[in-house]
């Protein structure tokens, strides 16, 4: 447990490290909290040893570490205000009914991004309560169809199959069995149940059962998949945390990545922060995510940065817009 004055110290170091990227030395803690010299140098010793600071080959000076990081988030963290600009940009988007959710979100996270100089994420996820309502078929050629997919939310999705060298009528006869079978089913536990249920039934009344299957599996793959887009990746390069050339390859390798990108989805409802080894991403960011859920959609939003991140700034930010999401 820290004394009232380590926390000062703390806090002070985390705040002007945050906003100068420079090693806090004892000097600039004296003016602000009216100790002595060598009153402040002693407690930055002790926090050191307690893990919480970590001291810089370059500087006498003092830089949190990740347990200081945390220490700050979990206890000494205060929420900043939006201004009025960053409010009225924000909901300039909001109020846009003309918008989708995506485009909303988009937007959204495009001025976040300006405004902090960090890597906003959001991951569409397709809700476990939009059921599978009908599909259809429209043909449009002797190859391709318009397979048409409605859900119990009213959501409508649209995709091109190609069926070349097979009947309408073995078309017709799998999308049948598939209303007959599935219907009803969460959208995101269509692939498997098509895989394990649907699968071996269609083999017994459809002659080309395994090229429509395939067909009707990457469909649905397709559509229940996780969209996910990435906005300001080369801010990374703003921070000087990441001059290294190959600590920039990695986080963007996997910023590239979809598969790597879907680990970030959030399940809890909070706003949650992962610092370094904390999160999945890279041991050199910090990932602040929160779950958005509407009546028809449900995703993840998250804010990648330094450790050196503005916290109290970015997790209000997140607040701010899940509340205009969910509203």
């Amino acid at each position: 447990m820290l004394t009232k004055r380590q926390e000062d110290i703390l806090k002070l170091i985390v705040i002007e490290y945050i906003k100068l990227a420079k090693p806090v030395g004892s000097k600039l803690i004296c003016e602000e909290l009216n100790c002595s010299s060598a009153t402040v140098r002693n407690e930055m010793m002790l926090l050191e040893e307690m893990g919480l600071l970590e001291k810089t080959h370059t500087s006498s000076g003092r830089v949190p570490s990740e347990k200081g990081y945390r220490y700050y988030v979990d206890n000494l963290m205060e929420l900043k205000e939006l201004n009025g600009e960053e409010v009225y940009k924000l909901q300039t988007v909001f109020n846009n009914k003309q918008l989708e959710l995506s485009d909303v979100l988009n937007k959204s996270l495009e001025i976040i991004s300006d405004i902090t100089s960090y890597t906003s994420i959001v991951l569409d996820t397709k809700s476990h309560d939009n059921k599978l309502k009908e599909i259809s078929i429209v043909p449009v050629n002797s190859e391709i169809l318009v397979v048409i997919i409605v859900t119990d939310q009213g959501i409508v999705e649209h995709k091109n199959m190609e069926v070349k060298g097979v009947s309408l009528d073995e078309v017709k006869k799998t999308v049948k069995l598939i209303n007959d079978l599935i219907v009803g089913t969460p959208i995101d536990e269509i692939s498997a149940k098509l895989e394990f249920e649907i699968k071996p039934v269609i083999g017994k009344y459809v002659k080309q059962h395994e090229l429509l299957y395939n067909a009707f599996y990457d469909v649905f793959t397709d559509i229940s998949s996780k969209n996910v887009n990435v906005v300001g990746k080369n801010n990374i390069l703003k921070h000087q945390e990441f001059s290294n050339v190959s600590k920039v390859k990695d986080i963007f390798s996997k910023l590239d990545d979809k598969s790597a990108l879907e680990n970030i989805e959030e399940k809890d409802n909070n706003i949650n922060i992962y610092i370094g080894h904390e999160n999945k991403m890279s041991p050199d960011v910090t990932v602040i995510k929160t779950n958005y859920k509407t009546s028809r959609d449900e995703g993840t939003i998250a804010i990648i940065g330094p450790k050196r991140m503005d916290y109290d700034k970015v997790v209000n930010l997140l607040d701010y817009i899940k509340k205009q999401i969910e509203g």
